[in-house]
């Protein structure tokens, strides 16, 4: 079993330091006005910033996970549900015929995605758009998104989508085309609840179905045939 996710002693996500940073301030201020005036006031705003402060602290939780990686195994993206299982052309990225399988990560779940499958970042692009509610059909087109695509040597090209919703508003990834990824490896970060869409060859032997629990780069979501081209 390798550990291919990097175990960190930091264990909030990048890029969510500056949001803990500020909420920190705002605990330590709110307890500087309570020793100052010690009130149903400050007491109340105490009270409220101690409760804001571990919300963002467990929102923004990041626990090192070992990576079981293996030849062709695709593992989750990311924490959520599946929500939607189906063949259909990807026209824009792959320009193919693909298995999109979707997950929703509601409030609760760990909000870090995590590469599926080994090898090189071909693309990372940002795309602006609406903010539809993000479990909705056509939320993969039409919301904004940052579309990843990486390409693993002998099993093809894998698209991966961060996709904004209603309440997620920022997408994040730390990635740049030409870098070298590995199974498992942290890639980037969805600010509140949202979704990611993961494109697979149409040969990919699906190992989830639809309401499945998904957890990032622990659960095998396919096993992918070698390409002998």
């Amino acid at each position: 079993m390798t550990n291919y996710g990097r175990d960190r002693a930091w264990p909030f996500a990048e890029g969510g330091g500056g949001t803990i940073a500020f909420f920190t301030i705002l605990l330590a201020t709110a307890v500087f006005l309570w020793f100052q005036f010690t009130n149903w006031a400050t007491g109340l705003f105490l009270l409220l910033t101690a409760f804001l402060w571990l919300l963002i602290l467990y929102f923004f939780r990041d626990p090192n996970r070992k990576v079981e990686a293996k030849p062709g195994l695709v593992l989750g993206p990311g924490d959520g549900e599946v929500v939607e299982i189906v063949s259909e052309t990807e026209g824009r990225y792959l320009q193919a015929e693909a298995i999109r399988m979707s997950m929703f990560l509601d409030i609760t779940d760990v909000h870090v995605q995590r590469v599926p499958l080994a090898g090189k970042v071909l693309l990372v692009q940002h795309q602006p758009g609406k903010f539809l509610q993000a479990f909705r059909p056509e939320a993969s087109e039409v919301n904004e998104y940052i579309a990843m695509v990486t390409e693993s040597d002998g099993y093809g090209r894998l698209l991966t989508k961060q996709i904004a919703g209603i309440l997620a508003r920022r997408c994040v990834n730390f990635l740049k085309p030409g870098d070298a990824v590995q199974t498992g490896q942290r890639f980037g970060l969805i600010r509140f609840s949202s979704r990611v869409d993961l494109f697979l060859p149409p040969s990919a032997t699906m190992l989830v179905k639809v309401g499945d629990r998904v957890t990032g780069g622990i659960t095998p979501i396919a096993q992918l045939a070698q390409n002998h081209e």
